[in-house]
């Protein structure tokens, strides 16, 4: 699965599931943890930073139980690829530092740059 595809699904999921079910599903899946142990960082990340976002907005403690991958964060920046794509149409790398500058910190804390959760897909 792309990450593109990946990030469509999370998002469908949120919107169909609503916050407090989406995070009861993530966290009693284990998904997180079986990305990180089969070294999928980049779903693992994005995973965990959506739902350190959806804890902060509805008032609920972060789940500690993945202190040790906060620790951690993706070498480079990753960016949705219509961002990419318009960036270098335009030639200008300040689109990219622009969304990253306005992108969620819960995924900034990975380097992933995202902005729009509620739009995905």
């Amino acid at each position: 699965m792309t990450f593109e595809t990946f990030r469509s699904n999370v998002s469908h999921m949120l919107k169909n599931m609503g916050n407090t079910n989406f995070l009861i599903s993530i966290l009693s899946s284990n998904k997180i943890n079986e990305y990180w142990n089969n070294k999928q960082y980049v779903y693992c990340f994005y995973l965990l930073a959506m739902t350190d976002y959806i804890s902060r907005i509805s008032g609920v403690p972060l789940c500690t139980n993945f202190d040790y991958i906060r620790n951690h964060k993706l070498n480079e920046f990753l960016y949705p690829t219509e961002i990419l794509l318009c960036a270098k149409l335009y030639d200008d790398k300040s689109i990219l530092q622009d969304y990253f500058n306005s992108s969620i910190p819960e995924f900034k804390r990975f380097n992933i740059a995202e902005s729009e959760v509620d739009n995905n897909g």
